[in-house]
């Protein structure tokens, strides 16, 4: 199963059952997973594991800290790591408690182990992706800081989608020097055609 997405991550198993916490790690450490389990949610919050590339999946009833609380927990210390939840039948509702604190997705038990693994590695995917989308901002934000008061106000309108001549009457300047500022502008951004541009501020204003 390990891919590239895969590869790098570590995955921690929660669960007071013992005999489905061993063999969930049984299943990933032959799926070539790195992986880590706890007996409970109160011993993986005293053991405080590093969470950076991490996965976790977590049964919902537990003594102690349960598998809700424990997302809430996780989620306040590091928002972009996956949990998954792992639920008997009669307690779906407490699941869908768990997706609305943050949950990426809860698994009823019994379950297949292509179905765990399926899921292991559509936390971890979206997580590299969201990963990679924020470095990228910071990259894209540290080029436009680069650029001067006009250039930026020349970029922003453009990115609104309005033309030269509408940018240069609202900043006073004519379609050329509109053309002038763009160029530069993009030379500092490292965009090769305008598209690249506009994707750029579009990323950059994303909440």
């Amino acid at each position: 199963m390990a891919n590239d997405a895969t590869k790098d991550a570590i995955v921690y198993v929660i669960d007071d059952d013992e005999s489905a916490r061993n063999s969930l790690e049984f299943l990933l450490d032959v799926a070539g997973v790195r992986v880590r389990s706890f007996s409970s949610g109160d011993a993986f919050l005293k053991s405080s594991p590093p969470l950076t590339g991490a996965c976790v999946i977590t049964d919902i009833r537990m003594p102690g800290v349960g598998g809700i609380e424990l997302t809430e927990r996780i989620k306040q210390k590091d928002p972009s790591v996956p949990v998954i939840v792992i639920t008997g039948h009669a307690d779906v509702p407490l699941a869908i408690q768990a997706m609305k604190a943050g949950a990426a997705d809860f698994i009823e038990k019994p379950f297949d182990d292509d179905i765990i693994l399926s899921a292991i590695e559509r936390a971890v995917s979206q997580k590299a992706e969201g990963d990679a989308l924020v470095e990228e901002r910071r990259e894209i934000e540290t080029r436009l800081s680069s650029l001067s008061g006009r250039e930026r106000e020349v970029v922003e309108g453009l990115a609104d989608g309005k033309a030269y001549k509408v940018i240069g009457y609202d900043l006073g300047i004519s379609p050329r020097t509109v053309e002038v500022y763009r160029a530069n502008a993009m030379m500092k951004l490292q965009a090769k055609t305008l598209s690249d541009l506009v994707r750029m501020v579009t990323l950059a204003r994303l909440p």
